[in-house]
């Protein structure tokens, strides 16, 4: 029996998915020592540098406190750095250092990694190919 294609069926399953390959590529990205927090927190600094720990903490989507933690962590550990705002000494903004740049896109040629392989065991020429497919339908809910 095929699954069920309603709208809410197919967005639900989607949701799950994603929910999933996010957790999956998370995992895979915990390399050289790194939470997977840690490495997601680098890999969105190495996008959006310079940044602040409450605009990383929205976009990982996690509380204020627990990035506090993860940067304290990545810190000490020299691969970030925190500089005073020149207009507001209250402000601090966060930059990878150059161990943090490697460590980040180490992270990412990993997840980048793991999934090619995936994709090269699991699935045919073919089935690439309808995935493709679908990918391309998939992207007109984030390109309205």
């Amino acid at each position: 029996m095929s699954p069920p294609t309603s709208s809410a069926a197919v967005a639900q399953r989607l949701r799950i998915f994603y929910g999933r390959l996010r957790r999956r590529l998370q995992d895979v990205s915990a390399v050289s020592g790194l939470t997977a927090p840690q490495a997601s927190a680098l890999a969105r600094l190495a996008l959006n540098e310079p940044s602040s720990a409450s605009q990383l903490a929205g976009a990982e989507r996690v509380r204020p406190q627990s990035m506090a933690k993860t940067l304290t962590a990545l810190h000490e550990l020299g691969l970030v750095r925190r500089e005073a705002d020149p207009d507001d000494a209250r402000q601090k903004w966060l930059f990878l250092t150059d161990d943090g740049r490697a460590a980040a896109q180490g992270a990412r040629t990993h997840r980048e990694e793991w999934l090619v392989d995936a994709f090269a065991q699991r699935f045919t020429d073919a089935e690439r190919q309808v995935i493709g497919e679908a990918l391309t339908l998939l992207e007109r809910i984030v390109d309205q």
